[in-house]
């Protein structure tokens, strides 16, 4: 599961997810990608069962890049609790995934081997992706 070592603060805002992805929205480290087409908060946990079900199909060959980190904080406050005191304690951690963001990459498999195992990943993630493939212009 991932999360960060260390964080300046322990909670924060919830933020908005507005707006296209600017960075991270094209393939620059393997052949084929996974891009979001819907603004969300993805887990660790999802990011984690994505992975082990790309790297399963996979059955170990080529290689996998996760593109995303969960770096945000998400408090809860325990059932049962009254109105007031304070926010609660972080409870999980999630990454802040825009449109056009591709999450996962892969290479050193052939395209019908990636595009099933990236459906296979989609099909852990809570939000509607599309394959991508690299640009021929792209190094």
């Amino acid at each position: 599961m991932l999360l960060p070592k260390r964080v300046k603060y322990r909670r924060v805002h919830r933020g908005r997810m507005t707006g296209k992805a600017l960075r991270g929205n094209k393939v620059t480290y393997g052949d084929f990608g996974l891009q979001a087409t819907e603004p969300a908060w993805i887990t660790s946990n999802q990011i984690e069962a994505a992975r082990v079900a790309m790297t399963r199909y996979c059955k170990r060959f080529g290689k996998v890049w996760i593109k995303i980190f969960p770096d945000k904080p998400v408090t809860a406050k325990p059932a049962e609790t009254r109105m007031g005191s304070g926010k609660g304690s972080p409870e999980y951690w999630v990454a802040v995934v825009k449109p056009g963001r591709v999450m996962f990459e892969l290479g050193g498999v052939d395209e019908a081997t990636a595009r099933e195992a990236l459906r296979l990943a989609s099909a852990k993630l809570p939000i509607k992706c599309k394959f991508v493939k690299k640009e021929e212009g792209e190094q």
